[in-house]
């Protein structure tokens, strides 16, 4: 079935896409994408070819990687000097000594992107951190994504690169994992640790996971000051399953408000006037 969605996806790409940005839907983001899945139709892009730095959306291939290997989700992995942020500097919550298991890092790099946890995840890969990356960008050559490129696992290095086109078909690729389908759109989550009393309590980075009036199987967000804020869903908008790519939003709130752009223009046909 992906097979036959992404054959039309190739097909209609340019036509549809040009078509596509006519109807009224003016998004504020650099780049953009919104596929149909169910026809595999693009319905509206924007500089959907462009190479860009992809920052943290990085963290759903670092996903894939890890449950392709079918590594021990129950493994206790340590937290490291070596997982600290020495290119930007991020802070985390974190601290180096803390164990936690790998199911633990996968929910919290998917779905408050921590990046000692993604860290983590690709230095305990067998091989380590080289490897890692190796089997990263092999998946991406596996997914057609021919204009990707990935360094590290956490998204922090701007060298991670990708297009709006092909992060459509690594969201797609995405929802085939119940984990990451559950782990990317969890709302909040507490860590107990058990060396001490701590109880850290963690929230979803993307907050339109946490609204009642949508229906998302499929959430990453990151920002990279190279990357602008980027936003990618997989979602079901008037019961008609879509994956939304935006990349390089300037304003803290543009992403969001074209999420809603989108939302009210594929509800009624026009796009609503929303802050952000």
């Amino acid at each position: 079935m992906k097979k036959i969605i992404f054959a039309a996806f190739a097909l209609c790409a340019f036509a549809g896409g040009a078509s596509a940005q006519q109807g009224g839907l003016n998004l504020r983001s650099q780049a953009a994408l919104i596929l149909d899945m169910q026809h595999g139709r693009i319905l509206y892009n924007k500089n959907a070819d462009n190479v860009m730095p992809i920052a943290s959306i990085t963290k759903l291939m670092t996903a894939i990687v890890v449950l392709d290997a079918k590594l021990p989700l129950d493994d206790e992995i340590v937290i490291e000097a070596a997982d600290i942020d020495v290119i930007k500097n991020t802070r985390s919550r974190l601290r180096v000594g803390v164990s936690l298991t790998r199911q633990q890092l996968l929910r919290l790099a998917l779905m408050s992107s921590e990046n000692r946890a993604a860290a983590a995840l690709g230095r305990s890969y067998p091989g380590g951190i080289r490897a890692f990356v190796v089997a990263m960008n092999d998946k991406a050559f596996e997914l057609g994504m021919g204009n990707s490129y990935f360094v590290d696992s956490t998204g922090l290095n701007r060298a991670n690169v990708s297009t709006a086109r092909d992060l459509a078909k690594l969201v797609d690729a995405a929802e085939d994992y119940e984990i990451i389908r559950e782990f990317s759109t969890t709302a909040a989550h507490a860590v107990e640790f058990e060396d001490d009393d701590r109880s850290l309590q963690f929230t979803n980075s993307n907050h339109l996971v946490r609204s009642g009036s949508w229906d998302i199987g499929i959430s990453k967000t990151g920002f990279l000051s190279e990357a602008g804020r980027c936003l990618v869903m997989q979602a079901k908008i008037t019961g008609r399953p879509v994956i939304i790519v935006l990349l390089d939003s300037a304003g803290k709130n543009t992403r969001i408000g074209d999420a809603n752009r989108i939302k009210k223009w594929m509800e009624t046909g026009f796009a609503r006037k929303v802050r952000g």
